[in-house]
């Protein structure tokens, strides 16, 4: 393997790790993210809740002032009745009373729903207040934890990306801007090893980016010649190892996951 490829494959290397970390300092973020969004639900519920109660409250007390007046009303009709001249008089007041009656039922009734829902909304609201200190006290964890290992993921990026810029200072120009662009659009695996299939010729040969077969030329070239050679399917740059090389099939040294999912 010529100079440039194991020069882009020592940039590769770093450049995974540092997407490994960076991938991880973002999910620290997306956590006090979600949690707060968690907490603001939990207010919004809590607020809803709130002025659902007030305003049943003040439907039912809306409902208990007409019913007073009301009952001043009834007590009315019930004196007129003592004094009524005639049975037509006495049926006429009579009826009126009992239409009265009724409608004060059906309000008392209606304002003792309001009342049980009030009662519902506040048992609601008090849940909802200790969910919602709960996660406050989550998020004062969450963020303890997180500027921890914030601040230890930052310090590992800054000691790679300056790994990295010694390991990019040895890639020419051209091949380096390949490099970055295809790196930029794979999460850093701008590079994939071609895998050889079969132990007698003819062999197949796949790219191991994105497990597509591609022609065997790409292996012949770079058997002989320093030059970037792409998979026709993932475009990722082909590199052929061998052993001892910073291409091989061990994982780059300080990263704990992939960098991406393999495939195109």
């Amino acid at each position: 393997m010529g100079e440039t490829l194991e020069a882009l494959l020592k940039l590769q290397s770093v450049e995974l790790q540092l997407v490994t970390v960076r991938r991880r300092l973002s999910r620290q973020s997306a956590a006090v993210d979600a949690q707060q969004d968690r907490i603001k639900q939990l207010e919004g519920e809590f607020e809803r809740l709130h002025v659902e109660t007030l305003q049943r409250q003040k439907g039912a007390g809306a409902l208990e002032l007409d019913l007073k007046s009301r009952e001043e009303e009834v007590a009315k009709l019930r004196a007129s009745l003592n004094t009524a001249k005639t049975n037509k008089e006495y049926a006429a007041i009579l009826t009126q009373l009992n239409t009265v009656k009724a409608d004060n039922s059906r309000l008392e009734d209606q304002a003792l729903r309001l009342m049980q829902q009030v009662d519902e909304a506040r048992v609601k609201a008090e849940e909802v207040r200790k969910q919602l200190d709960q996660a406050t006290q989550q998020l004062e964890e969450i963020q303890r934890t997180s500027a921890e290992e914030v601040g230890r993921l930052e310090e590992m990026i800054a000691k790679l990306q300056e790994k990295r810029d010694g390991a990019a200072g040895i890639v020419p120009p051209a091949p380096l801007a390949v490099f970055e662009r295809i790196a930029s659009m794979r999460d850093g695996e701008a590079m994939a090893k071609i895998e050889i299939e079969g132990k007698k010729p003819p062999h197949e040969y796949i790219c191991g980016g994105c497990f597509m077969s591609i022609a065997a030329e790409n292996a012949n070239a770079l058997q002989t010649r320093d030059e970037l050679r792409f998979c026709d399917h993932c475009g990722r740059i082909l590199y052929l190892a061998r052993e001892g090389s910073a291409g091989g099939d061990s994982p780059p040294s300080g990263a704990s996951e992939h960098a991406s999912p393999r495939g195109a």
